[in-house]
């Protein structure tokens, strides 16, 4: 079902578009802690180490994905806004051949290049082996992941949030299934933890391909506006290529910082791959907000409904401050027994390290929740390339800060800890001065103030 999010009071409205996202995600999350908790409990501490670090190297490949389908999906939300029907045909068209040579391009480098991504995340021994074993598995994933990402994207740009849920929802439920009777039942190891979350991502994205071909009117071809238009694949090009490469700097800090984590040997790697996951449950409800804000910013954006923009921005600051405080206060309690939920309690040195990573993070989720929402509000405003240099500031600091830091003999791993907030708050910094600056201009129009950047959307044809 469509929904115009134009209309309507701007939270309220905003919201009931965030929570099947919300959900979604949790979902997602949900059947990453299982393969990480079964991995862990299950095939050991070696394991766990192999699987965290596939787990950084996919979220890097993944987002390279999901940045182009999320740049693709805001040009679709100014369009739908406009009420413009025949460029939301052009741009879907466009935007499917972009991501499916993008796909087969990082499919095949994947396959052809294991060796080398070894050998940059560092690993060794025992663990290598696991990690080698598990990505010849999951790096086939990757087009269910590119169907997935894509068509959810086109969806939530036209105020469908429910459908991409459900499908997350069955995905969700089979990937557990599954790695309880490929791990558990087949003893199949890390492969079959593997085997069992590929299998769950091509019933998702076949799903909702298949939901989204039936039910949604733009993708059924009216007057020959489904052809490929070589000037909306540019368009598309130029507006996602920022978004992609700020997801993909994103997650290629983190890879960066997880080659370094590896350094300090299987126990440190071991509870930075637990910690992560709860981490990334902690704070990927706000997220997951910051991506509907962003929806929410580009379809009145398209619709020049500027008063209500400034509305849905003071309620998303509220929003999304509250719930951080309120996850933090939990994270920083309850941290050393949610490690405890991963691995045998009697990795004591292994549940202290993660629950001292999970501590420090917890205490500043209120700075990464303001960095989502600049990043959404700017990729909605037709200037992804200041959520660019945003990430560039946070990963930079953090990639520059873990190195520096983790080299002080006093520090140590803690100095990589330290390192992602202090990143997250610069981050925020310039990006709440570059917003104070740039406020009335901002709001223009799409296609007359952000020409100069080359990604705002022109006038319809």
């Amino acid at each position: 079902m469509d929904r115009d999010l134009t209309r309507g009071p701007a939270m309220r409205t905003m919201l009931r578009f965030a929570v099947p996202m919300i959900l979604g995600n949790l979902l997602q999350q949900c059947y990453n802690v299982a393969d990480t908790l079964i991995v862990g409990r299950f095939l050991g501490a070696e394991a766990l180490a192999a699987v965290g670090s596939a787990f950084t190297l996919m979220n890097f490949l993944t987002s390279i994905l999901l940045g182009l389908s999320l740049g693709s999906g805001t040009v679709f939300s100014i369009c739908f806004g406009r009420k413009d029907p025949a460029r939301l045909q052009e741009s879907i068209c466009a935007s499917f051949a972009l991501l499916s040579a993008a796909t087969a391009l990082l499919t095949a480098l994947a396959f052809l290049f294991p060796e080398q991504i070894l050998d940059f995340l560092r690993v060794t021994g025992t663990v290598r082996a696991l990690l080698r074993e598990y990505l010849m598995v999951i790096f086939a994933g990757l087009p269910a992941i590119f169907l997935y990402n894509y068509f959810a994207a086109m969806l939530r740009s036209v105020g469908n949030s429910t459908a991409p849920l459900i499908f997350l929802a069955i995905s969700a439920l089979m990937n557990i299934g599954l790695d309880l009777w490929f791990v558990v039942g087949l003893r199949r190891g890390v492969a079959g933890a593997a085997e069992a979350t590929v299998l769950s991502q091509y019933v998702s994205g076949a799903g909702i391909a298949i939901y989204a071909f039936k039910g949604f009117p733009a993708l059924r071809d009216r007057g020959g506006r489904m052809r490929l238009r070589l000037s909306r694949v540019k368009e598309i090009a130029s507006f996602s290529a920022l978004t992609c490469v700020q997801q993909s700097i994103m997650n290629f800090g983190i890879l960066t910082v997880q080659g370094l984590v590896n350094s300090f040997g299987a126990t440190v790697t071991a509870a930075f791959a637990a910690a992560v996951k709860i981490d990334a449950f902690a704070y990927m409800p706000v997220q997951d907000f910051g991506n509907a804000f962003s929806t929410f910013i580009a379809q009145n954006y398209g619709a020049g409904e500027t008063e209500r923009m400034r509305a849905g921005l003071r309620g998303a600051v509220r929003a999304t401050v509250l719930f951080c405080l309120a996850v933090s206060a939990i994270i920083w309690l309850l941290g050393g027994r949610l490690m405890a939920l991963f691995i045998d309690e009697s990795e004591t040195a292994i549940i202290a390290e993660g629950a001292r990573y999970l501590r420090i993070e917890g205490a500043f989720y209120f700075a990464i929740g303001l960095l989502f929402l600049f990043y959404g509000l700017y990729r909605a405003l037709g200037r992804p390339g200041m959520s660019v240099v945003l990430t560039v500031i946070s990963l930079g600091t953090r990639v520059a800060l873990a190195y520096a830091l983790s080299a002080l003999p006093a520090l140590g791993v803690t100095g990589v800890w330290w390192s992602v907030p202090i990143g997250w708050l610069l981050a925020d910094a310039v990006g709440l001065i570059y917003y104070r600056a740039r406020r009335s201009r901002l709001y223009s129009a799409p296609g007359r103030a952000n020409a100069a950047q080359g990604v705002a959307i022109p006038p319809a044809d």
